[in-house]
């Protein structure tokens, strides 16, 4: 929290200052957005900001907070800095729920991240690390070290939901897409109950020729995406095959019938 606070504060700060520091800020896997509409709904934003940032790669962590401080703000946290590079570059200025985002990288190194490296200084009482430390060494005791390697080699790691969902799953899928001649308008399955027109939309106008999404009426999880050309529809299908909006949920894109 506070990490998120410092930043909102320093960019408050005016004309001069805003431009040095921005020089001395390195490239990292965090990325600042702000000028986010703030009518938007907490939940519904972060839902759409998730669905809109996954296809630069595996996000960590997402925080969008609604205090006077952090409105029209968010952070998103990728694995990797090429990730955020990719999403900062090319989200620059795209227009979210009408409004261009501003994005940068964030100044301080998150939370998450600094857990991951080690470098995090818990700020919780001592009790609670010697209980996350207790737990830590019952939990060694259980699954030495060897044992857990042998495991991970018979069995990949399951990721966090927060860290599939957005990855293109190469695992077969039990849904298959009907194998119909290429048309410009796409036929979309196994989307999830909550996915609405707006967030499929904001998967899709990313890609070039982008005309509009219609959900089907009365059916679960079906959808329509209309493009200019054939080429345009084909480039998005072959990108977005078997994207995860959700972690149970991977599209299944095939042209619809002409």
């Amino acid at each position: 929290g506070d990490v998120y606070k410092r930043q909102v504060v320093s960019t408050q700060s005016t004309g001069k200052k805003k431009m040095s520091a921005k020089a001395d800020i390195l490239p990292n896997q965090t990325i600042y957005i702000n000028n986010l509409n703030e009518k938007v709904r907490k939940e519904e934003l972060k839902k759409s900001l998730y669905a809109l940032f996954s296809q630069f790669g595996p996000i960590l962590d997402l925080v969008a907070l609604k205090t006077i401080k952090m409105r029209g703000q968010a952070f998103v946290v990728f694995k990797d800095i090429v990730s955020a590079t990719n999403a900062l570059q090319q989200m620059q200025s795209f227009k979210f729920y009408d409004k261009p985002m501003k994005i940068a990288y964030a100044k301080n190194k998150s939370d998450i991240v600094a857990k991951i490296d080690g470098s995090y200084v818990p700020k919780e009482k001592r009790k609670k690390e010697q209980d996350k430390k207790r737990k830590a060494e019952t939990e060694l005791a259980e699954h030495p070290p060897v044992k857990r390697q042998e495991r991970e080699k018979a069995k990949p790691l399951e990721p966090s939901s927060m860290e599939t969902e957005g990855i293109p799953a190469n695992a077969p899928h039990k849904l298959q897409a009907p194998q119909n001649p290429p048309n410009h308008i796409l036929f979309v399955q196994n989307l999830p109950e909550e996915c609405t027109e707006l967030m499929l939309s904001i998967i899709f106008r990313h890609y070039p020729g982008y005309k509009e999404t219609r959900l089907v009426p009365g059916k679960k999880g079906l959808a329509f995406v209309e493009f200019e050309t054939e080429m345009q529809a084909t480039m998005a299908l072959t990108a977005l095959q078997h994207f995860k909006i959700t972690t149970d949920h991977a599209m299944v894109i095939s042209y619809a019938k002409k």
